[in-house]
């Protein structure tokens, strides 16, 4: 049984040499100790009803299922649950959607040799934890209006380099709508051209990937 006052950890991520560092991160800290790793969005659901963690490490991008997932059914059955998003993406976009389904903190992972135990001591104590250049970002785009499922759907078939006349009979669209649709992206996004376009797509977390 760990020491009383220990913060009990699950690091949820699908590549075991990244949970490794993390637990050795962990457990070389006093008061810290990983009691459970997950690779994928069930094995994490899993991991949190048997083990109880005080704080969760959750990657977004998972081999199975997602880390939005993931928070979003543990902080249903457990409103309580404190977890940390610790991942590469630094996108607005999918920050936005980790602290929606009930994250109380974010890292990248570039910050973790420096950063990651004191974020666990900020959320294990109630409060909640966002790097400035993420917290900046976001307030930057808030506000803005969000890209609607087809364009989403039309946005992805850009980034696969097909055109209107392929997109269009791929959703059974016009090729005139497709075009109103392209032009539509352009502008929430504020690019320049297409490519541009997937490039913020990619950057913000619009786009996995």
């Amino acid at each position: 049984m760990p020491m009383t006052g220990t913060i009990r950890v699950l690091a949820v991520d699908d590549h075991p040499l990244l949970r490794a560092g993390i637990a050795s991160v962990i457990n070389a800290e006093p008061g810290m100790t990983i009691v459970a790793e997950a690779a994928d969005r069930d094995e994490a659901i899993a991991a949190y009803k048997t083990h109880h963690p005080d704080i969760t490490l959750m990657d977004l991008r998972l081999s199975k299922g997602s880390g939005v997932e993931a928070i979003a059914a543990i902080r249903s059955a457990s409103p309580a649950a404190r977890i940390i998003v610790l991942t590469t993406f630094g996108g607005d976009v999918l920050a936005l959607q980790a602290f929606k389904a009930g994250a109380s903190g974010y890292l990248l992972k570039s910050m973790m040799r420096t950063d990651l135990t004191d974020t666990i001591r900020l959320v294990h104590a109630g409060k909640r934890r966002i790097p400035p250049e993420i917290a900046a970002t976001m307030a930057e785009h808030a506000g803005e209006d969000a890209l609607t499922m087809r364009e989403l759907d039309v946005l992805e078939s850009v980034a696969l380099g097909k055109s209107n006349k392929i997109i269009a009979d791929d959703l059974k669209l016009s090729v005139h709508t497709v075009k109103g649709h392209v032009q539509s992206i352009l502008a929430k996004l504020e690019a320049s051209d297409r490519t541009h376009a997937v490039v913020i797509a990619f950057k913000r977390g619009i786009l996995e990937q």
